[in-house]
């Protein structure tokens, strides 16, 4: 099963749509009958990869799914009661000859950097690192190990699970590591909807810490706005993935 999704959704992400139909029209096109049809298929490609290149609509889909819960600010409050920070891993490359800082992933690395600095202000607390290997990949956890203990993590106090190929995996070794005990999540904005949402019903108790925001608010308009871009595309890629997963997640009575 985690092959088949793995396998699947990327077919259905922006771009692998938006060209599928864009080849399908101009195949159709040399079609005398199909003409029509080839047309509709192309110019609907077209116009679909512009406004994802331009974020229309997905950017306001994206802010909604950021937002449903806010950062930790200070953890210091939370002191006494909170002695577990878990960061989920966001993907890394194993590239050996890479420092570990370069292997991490944009998430990865703003989800570990955001676990430590929570860790810091929970005296006593421990850091459970998660993400095991995915077709042959390096795990995450490892990886982010290794650059929590170069940047001065007591290694006492890290706790690895490097099994866990996905989010639904993660939230079961979470609950048998940690019951019900309330403990913080840290994982990407855009990703923690649907991790608390995994978690609870695993039987856990996730305290939202949310980190690596793509929409953000403020700033002017910069020349490059006008244009369609890769920004707008990754964007439209985060909302595609978070919601397949949901819906995914529903059918099968996950969440």
């Amino acid at each position: 099963m985690f092959f088949f999704k793995k396998l699947v959704a990327p077919f259905l992400m922006p771009v692998p749509f938006c060209l599928a139909l864009l080849v399908a029209g101009l195949l159709l096109l040399w079609l005398r009958r199909r003409e029509r049809a080839g047309k509709y298929l192309a110019t609907a490609g077209a116009l679909l990869l512009v406004l994802f290149g331009y974020g229309i609509g997905t950017n306001r889909l994206l802010a909604g799914l950021e937002r449903s819960y806010q950062p930790v600010a200070d953890a210091a409050p939370l002191a006494g009661r909170v002695r577990w920070v878990v960061v989920l891993g966001g993907g890394s490359s194993s590239d050996q000859s890479l420092p570990e800082g370069a292997r991490l992933t944009e998430a990865s690395l703003a989800r570990l950097v955001e676990g430590v600095r929570l860790q810091r202000q929970l005296p006593g607390s421990r850091l459970l690192l998660s993400g095991g290997s995915v077709f042959g990949s390096d795990p995450d956890a490892g990886t982010m190990r290794a650059l929590a203990v170069a940047l001065g993590v007591d290694p006492a106090s890290l706790v690895l699970d490097t099994a866990s190929p996905d989010t639904e995996t993660q939230a079961e070794v979470v609950r048998a590591q940690l019951g019900a005990e309330e403990f913080l999540l840290v994982t990407s904005a855009s990703h923690m909807h649907r991790s608390v949402a995994l978690f609870r019903k695993a039987g856990t108790n996730p305290l939202p810490a949310p980190t690596h925001f793509l929409a953000q608010r403020g700033g002017g308009l910069a020349p490059g706005d006008f244009f369609p871009g890769s920004g707008g595309l990754r964007r439209a890629e985060t909302v595609a993935y978070e919601y397949l997963g949901l819906a995914w997640a529903k059918v099968r009575g996950r969440v």
